[in-house]
């Protein structure tokens, strides 16, 4: 996802502090990020067996080029790889704030409020456009480790790990924009396909 920096939960971030890269911007990225109408982004990923360090090298490599792309959210799908594995960070130029990794997440519940917002994404870059969702979900997974977490998460982190999610079903935000002219006129200034939206109605 692409944003910019809001506050996030610190104590379930200071459990990735294993995965921890330097917050910089590398002249090429260890691993290309994958654009609208690639049909790579639209396969369901797959459970993550086991946390080893081929995750975490995965989670430190993705983080990589996630911040050389200035993103603040970025999927495993979104590099070519099928596995149920998210990194967030939503400061990221604080070095003291390590990133979160979610293994294996599963929404528990969402809040019966709704919101909307603005939302980007690495994978449809320079398209930024409102989406309705959720403004609270509570989220399990894995950590970097291994270790089972549970967070409850509202604004932009609720919004990011919602959008990340999504990745991990073959769904892009833009399937999720309801105003059709926008959606048309944000894709067709960036050079992407209308046809390559799967909408949600």
């Amino acid at each position: 996802m692409a944003g910019s920096f809001a506050q996030m939960a610190h104590s379930a971030a200071q459990a990735s502090r294993g995965v921890q890269v330097p917050k910089q911007v590398l002249d090429q990225p260890p691993l290309p990020i994958h654009t609208l109408g690639d049909p790579v982004l639209r396969a369901p990923a797959r459970r993550v067996s086991k946390v080893d360090e081929a995750v975490r090298d995965l989670a430190r490599d993705m983080l990589r080029s996630m911040y050389t792309a200035h993103g603040i959210g970025l999927a495993a799908a979104q590099v070519g790889v099928h596995k149920q594995l998210l990194v967030i960070d939503l400061d990221p130029e604080n070095p003291a704030n390590p990133p979160m990794v979610l293994v294996n997440p599963e929404i528990r519940s969402f809040g019966s409020s709704l919101d909307t917002y603005e939302e980007g994404c690495l994978s449809i870059p320079g398209v930024y456009l409102n989406v309705v969702r959720p403004t609270v979900v509570e989220v399990s997974y894995r950590d970097e480790m291994g270790r089972p977490q549970k967070l409850k998460a509202d604004g932009l982190l609720g919004r990011c790990i919602q959008h990340e999610m999504d990745h991990l079903n073959g769904v892009l935000f833009v399937d999720r924009v309801t105003d059709e002219l926008s959606l048309n006129e944000g894709l067709k200034e960036k050079g992407f396909q209308r046809s390559d939206v799967h909408s949600i109605r």
